[in-house]
């Protein structure tokens, strides 16, 4: 069994920050774990703007403080985002999360991330974060 704790974590190699200052993760459960997946607690900045598109991984996020919306370039279309709100990238989406104040969300990867991805100029997370 595993026990980790926010407080453990912020400040050390598992709290990742977006060179851009856009977004803060700080990743729970990794790889290394043998999970299956990975587990972040994840800081959308306030008046930031982030497109990702994930190619490499499914998403699930769930937010649990802030606001902002979700802008699905394959579609569209714009979703409000707010405190109780689930959405999964199930189909590798490009798509822009626009927080209008500091959002706080939970986020799943699969497969799961090793610790030091940062997003790729083209949003996504490399499977191995050596080659990209």
């Amino acid at each position: 069994m595993i026990i980790r704790r926010l407080e453990d974590i912020i400040g050390t190699e598992r709290e990742v920050k977006a060179s851009n200052g856009k977004w803060t993760s700080r990743r729970l459960a990794l790889k290394d774990d043998n999970m299956g997946f990975s587990f972040h607690d994840t800081l959308m900045h306030a008046g930031t703007e982030t497109y990702m598109w994930y190619k490499h991984h499914l998403e699930a996020v769930y937010c649990i403080a802030g606001h902002g919306e979700l802008e699905n370039l394959e579609t569209g279309e714009i979703h409000p985002i707010s405190e109780g709100t689930l959405y999964l990238v199930n189909q590798h989406e490009k798509h822009i999360l626009r927080a209008f104040d500091t959002m706080r969300t939970m986020c799943v990867f699969n497969p799961s991330l090793v610790g030091s991805e940062v997003h790729t100029e083209e949003g996504s997370y490399s499977i191995d974060p050596t080659i990209e």
